[in-house]
């Protein structure tokens, strides 16, 4: 009959363990009733003979640190550990905003200033930021108007343009009419 009280006991231990862990705040209480159930157990077990005492104790040694690995593996799952748990980053919310991968490919069709002289690489002026680039192959001089035609190893491929450039492929908002900016022309003077 020891035996069946240390056996329930044990049980009502491990059952301790794994509530103190999946139960929210306050910790503590529940796991001090799980550590005295199972120094009760063992301490029944004794009383019982020797042998079941250290059976006990084995079972106390090995039975509670696996339910608490157990209860710990699946915590995450339940409704608590998703609330304080966060979830597992993806490949975009683990890159700067900055990151060449997400700016540059939104470049490409763009038009731009040759910072320096490219032979074929150098840098580019694009809306007031500079940029590592490479020619299509031919050199291009210093503040030259360049196109992006494409992104290869994250830099920019750049293309020399032919000729001049319309208000609107240019980077300088004032040398741009208003209405290509979205802007309303006045109707009349402002003196009147």
């Amino acid at each position: 009959m020891e035996v069946f009280w240390a056996s329930l006991l044990m049980l009502l231990a491990v059952g301790l363990i794994v509530a103190e862990i999946l139960s929210p705040p306050p910790y503590g209480i529940i796991g001090f009733l799980a550590v005295a159930a199972a120094g009760a157990s063992v301490w029944v077990a004794f009383r019982h003979d020797v042998l079941s005492g250290w059976i006990f104790v084995a079972v106390a040694i090995i039975g509670l640190p696996a339910a608490t690995g157990l209860a710990i593996r699946h915590w995450p799952r339940t409704a608590l550990g998703r609330r304080v748990l966060l979830d597992e980053p993806t490949g975009d919310d683990v890159l700067p905003m900055e990151d060449p991968r997400r700016v540059l490919p939104q470049l490409v069709g763009r038009v731009g200033r040759a910072k320096s002289l490219m032979l074929p690489g150098g840098t580019v002026l694009i809306d007031g930021r500079v940029y590592e680039a490479i020619s299509e192959g031919t050199s291009i001089d210093a503040d030259a108007p360049v196109h992006v035609i494409q992104v290869r190893h994250n830099r920019l491929m750049v293309r020399k343009v032919e000729g001049p450039l319309s208000p609107a492929e240019t980077d300088d908002p004032l040398a741009q009419p208003a209405e290509s900016l979205g802007i309303e022309p006045f109707d009349e003077p402002l003196g009147q």
